[in-house]
C-alpha cells in the first residue's frame, strides 16, 4: 500500500474543512432568515435578504455536497476537480454573505 504524499493530505483536508464549515455556514443561514423575518415583522419593513439568505444556504449546500463528494472519491483528478468546484461554491456563499450584510445594513439604517 503507497502513502499517501503531503500535497494529498493536504488536498483532503481542505475538503474537510470546506464540508464542515459549509455545513456550519448553512445552519447560520436558517437563523439568519429567522432573525430577519422576526425584524421585519417588528420594523414593519420588506427587504430582499431572506430571499438572498436562502439562496446563500443552497450556495453552501453545494459546497458541502460537493466536497462530500471530493472526500469519497479515490480517483485524484476527479477529486482536484470536485475540490476546486467545492471551493468555488465556498467563496461564492462568503461573498453572498458579504451581500446580506451590506443589504441589512442599508436597511436597517
Amino acid at each position: 500500500m503507497q502513502e499517501e504524499s503531503f500535497i494529498e493530505k493536504q488536498e483532503g483536508s481542505l475538503s474537510i474543512h470546506i464540508f464542515e464549515v459549509s455545513a456550519a455556514l448553512v445552519g447560520v443561514c436558517l437563523t439568519v432568515i429567522g432573525i430577519i423575518g422576526l425584524i421585519s415583522s417588528l420594523k414593519k419593513m420588506e427587504t430582499l435578504a431572506d430571499e438572498i439568505t436562502a439562496l446563500d444556504a443552497v450556495v453552501f449546500l453545494a459546497a458541502c455536497i460537493v466536497s462530500y463528494l471530493a472526500i469519497k472519491t479515490r480517483d485524484r483528478r476527479r477529486r482536484l476537480a470536485l475540490e476546486k468546484a467545492a471551493d468555488w461554491f465556498f467563496i461564492a456563499g462568503l461573498c453572498g454573505m458579504v451581500v446580506i450584510c451590506l443589504v441589512l445594513v442599508f436597511k436597517l439604517a
